[in-house]
């Protein structure tokens, strides 16, 4: 851990410690540090979803599906649905 002075709204400590449950201005500032990279690491995930579903092709996934299980057709073409 490394000792830091910074000058926090007193106000709005307050209210986040009232809100958490805090005992300490220290665990309210670690945990509102450990909540936001959380946050922020799931937001970076959801990014890297919404990238990758841009390039999903839902036809190769289903040959590729039906090759892995050894079947010549896809369920999905087996049915009709398309």
């Amino acid at each position: 851990m490394s000792a830091t002075q910074i000058d926090i709204d007193d106000e709005a400590l307050k209210e986040a410690m009232r809100l958490s449950g805090a005992k300490t201005k220290k665990e309210m500032v670690n945990i509102a540090l450990r909540e936001y990279a959380e946050r922020r690491q799931r937001t970076e995930k959801r990014l890297r979803h919404v990238e990758n579903a841009q390039h999903w092709d839902e036809d190769s996934f289903w040959r590729r599906h039906a090759a892995e299980k050894g079947a010549l057709d896809s369920p999905r073409s087996q049915s009709g649905a398309a």
